[in-house]
């Protein structure tokens, strides 16, 4: 016996149209829910303080935010980026721009701090625009009741290097490399007084990223 094809009064034809009708609504309610992102700059290596930021240092991100108030505290790929715009603080790669860690390079309290570092204590590839952390490590005890650096906070974290000329291209002989460093004039005062209150101490430069 032929099967006979179905009518429309056929309860089995209105349940398929109903299954297919459901699916194209959530396919594209799920569809507006993927576009739902919006291209985020993010940083496409670590950055330190004093950092000048340009396109070049940008990769887009895509992100989906909770509300417009969270979207406000990054900077998204529509907007116009000031020219001179610089960080704050320290950025680290893939971490999305936010807001509060820029400036404009006139707003910034930063100064320049030059150090002398043994030679086989700042890697050679450090040059001007790397971002270094730096410590000090007392080379005697200190006196009793003077603070003393330790190992292992960085005296000065994520700072950038504005001038790194090689040894050989120096005229001194003393087998120091100069670094000029651009640091907050906070963490400036405090460096120095770290400085100043640590017998002989041995400074060590360490590259980021």
């Amino acid at each position: 016996m032929r099967a006979a094809a179905p009518g429309w009064r056929d309860p089995r034809l209105w349940v398929g149209v109903a299954i297919v009708a459901v699916s194209v609504v959530v396919g594209a309610r799920l569809l507006a829910a993927a576009d739902d992102t919006v291209p985020v700059w993010a940083l496409s290596a670590d950055m330190g303080t004093g950092d000048h930021v340009t396109a070049d240092d940008l990769v887009a991100h895509r992100v989906r935010f909770s509300d417009a108030a969270a979207q406000e505290l990054y900077f998204t790929a529509d907007d116009q980026l000031p020219a001179d715009l610089e960080l704050t603080r320290p950025v680290s790669e893939g971490e999305l721009l936010p807001r509060s860690a820029v400036g404009s390079a006139t707003e910034l309290d930063t100064v320049e701090v030059p150090i002398a570092v043994d030679a086989e204590q700042v890697p050679p590839s450090v040059e001007a625009g790397t971002v270094v952390d730096v410590y000090l490590v007392p080379s005697v005890p200190p006196d009793r009741g003077k603070p003393a650096a330790t190992g292992a906070t960085p005296a000065l974290a994520a700072v950038a290097v504005v001038d790194a000329p090689r040894l050989e291209d120096t005229f001194g002989t003393s087998g120091k490399r100069e670094l000029v460093l651009a640091v907050p004039d906070k963490d400036a005062r405090r460096f120095f007084a770290l400085l100043g209150s640590t017998d002989n101490p041995v400074i060590t430069v360490v590259r980021r990223g």
